[in-house]
């Protein structure tokens, strides 16, 4: 029998001008966690397509058990006990969480071809309780958290006897504690002898978790090694290609006049008595807990929501701001936390994703001037280093982190002062974050003043000239750069005392 559950030898995808996996070789242990990492468009989705069934590879050979085996479609490759969990959610809300554990495999009486609900209710009930889950199996998947249903994916894949389970950025939406609890539920896979593919860009669940990692990059593989062996500026530079030696830019800017200050603001059930300023060339962190009301601040300022308290200045003038376009005029930009439902529109070309902005500039009666268009959207591309082909293809093909740089090219292209930043650099890999930590850099010796939101502690400690934190809707806590420490942060992250704010 092969040492080996999974082995996969010199696997080539190939799209129309693109090759997304070139000669790939990667090797899965039984009882194995193994990391599978790269920047965005290294390859690391085709490569799970091609394990899944979804995409047929041009070339290479895939063997289960030292068997050489092939999938046409998804349903062979579950059949031979391979499940994917995905960062997304591919739940059905309405149904309960049994059906959506059975859906495509359901239970049927032989004779009478009835469903037999008692007997999935059961089986879903008790891989529930064998994670560790705590809610029933008739619950509404609808009612349930991000984790809890990342718990129903992975009883999912329990239920089709699945020996190999692959995690695509699993803790992406997670808090730390949540994330705690998948690390749990994934060493306890590991040990009743399931084989699991995590893929993370986050370095600390990679060294968390994993036994081995593999690298790819460029849709090429580049090694793969224990993690023992493997010190984190070794695996960055696998990663990237080069070495990374300051993952977050010296701070340059000059800070300058207000251009931004919040007193008092409240919106019932969200936040309460919310101060605080930003000015020009600064970076002012908003962080906490999921949940401390971050982002609900932000998108008030931004009139995406309403306020029923306080008073929000620019530039020392009290404004009433009730909608997006109204903050845009004032010069408040806004990058959303989740840059596919509120940032882009993935089918649309990336020239107009990032015109969107301020559309009216290349308008003239009902007409819009394309060589102009196209010549600001091309300029900012590059001014932000938009990795692409053409800046005529859908936003939808571009990698996460160029995804996310074309949102920001969009707020460039408007007139601001402002940029409120929610989570600029959720899930993109290491090279993208250093390349958005730069630009948000470069923004703030431009003289723009930054509001951002982040739940990374290094992200927050290494980006920012002053840090507040939130706790349960309140402010508990400001600190400067030199005097902030995780330990400081952390404790007021969690504690209810509303302190004063900067």
């Amino acid at each position: 029998m092969s040492d080996y559950v999974l082995e996969v030898k010199g696997v080539t995808k190939q799209f129309p001008g693109v090759t997304a996996l070139d000669n790939v070789d990667f090797q899965l242990k039984r009882g194995e966690i193994h990391a599978l990492m790269g920047e965005n468009g290294a390859g690391k989705s085709t490569f799970i397509k091609v394990l899944t069934g979804v995409h047929m590879p041009e070339a290479g050979e895939i063997y289960l058990d030292g068997k050489r085996v092939e999938f046409r479609n998804p349903r062979e490759a579950k059949e031979m006990g391979i499940a994917a969990i995905y960062q997304h959610s591919t739940s059905y809300p309405d149904l309960t969480v049994t059906e959506n554990i059975f859906i495509g495999h359901e239970k049927v009486h032989k004779g009478t071809k009835r469903l037999l609900w008692k007997e999935m209710h059961e089986e879903a009930q008790a891989l529930l309780d064998e994670l560790g889950a705590g809610f029933d199996s008739r619950s509404l998947m609808g009612s349930l958290s991000v984790a809890q249903q990342q718990i129903v994916e992975i009883a999912k894949a329990l239920s089709t006897n699945a020996r190999i389970i692959i995690m695509d950025e699993p803790t992406a939406a997670l808090t730390r504690r949540e994330s705690e609890e998948l690390y749990r539920i994934t060493e306890e896979l590991k040990e009743k002898g399931r084989s699991i593919i995590f893929i993370s860009h986050r370095l600390e669940d990679m060294y968390r978790l994993a036994d081995r990692v593999t690298v790819l990059r460029d849709a090429r593989y580049i090694g793969t090694w224990d993690i023992a062996d493997l010190s984190e500026e070794q695996l960055i530079t696998a990663m990237v290609g080069r070495k990374i030696t300051q993952l977050f830019p010296e701070r340059h800017s000059d800070i300058g006049e207000e251009v931004l200050r919040v007193e008092g603001l409240r919106r019932i059930g969200y936040f309460e008595d919310v101060s605080f300023t930003v000015r020009k060339g600064e970076i002012v962190a908003l962080t906490g807990l999921v949940g401390a009301g971050r982002s609900e601040v932000c998108q008030c300022i931004f009139g995406l929501d309403e306020y029923q308290g306080g008073k929000i200045f620019i530039e020392g003038k009290e404004v009433k701001i009730d909608n997006p376009l109204k903050a845009m005029e004032l010069g408040i930009g806004y990058l959303p936390e989740d840059r596919q439902k509120q940032g882009l529109v993935l089918d649309w070309e990336i020239v107009k994703n990032i015109t969107l902005s301020d559309l009216d500039r290349f308008a003239s009666r009902g007409w819009v001037d394309e060589d102009s268009e196209a010549e600001t959207a091309l300029r900012l591309a590059k001014k932000v280093d938009v990795k692409t082909t053409s800046i005529y293809n859908p936003a939808s093909s571009l990698s996460g982190g160029n995804q996310q740089k074309v949102v920001i090219a969009k707020l460039l292209n408007a007139d601001l002062k402002l940029m409120i930043l929610d989570e600029p650099t959720k899930g993109v890999d290491v090279g993208a974050k250093a390349a958005i930590y730069e630009i948000i850099n470069e923004l703030t010796a431009q003289g723009y003043g930054v509001l951002m939101v982040s739940s990374e502690m290094p992200e927050v400690l290494g980006m920012s000239d002053r840090i507040i934190v939130m706790c349960e809707g309140r402010i508990t806590a400001t600190f400067n750069r030199e005097e902030a420490t995780q330990e400081l942060i952390l404790e007021a992250a969690m504690k209810k005392n509303t302190a004063t704010s900067a």
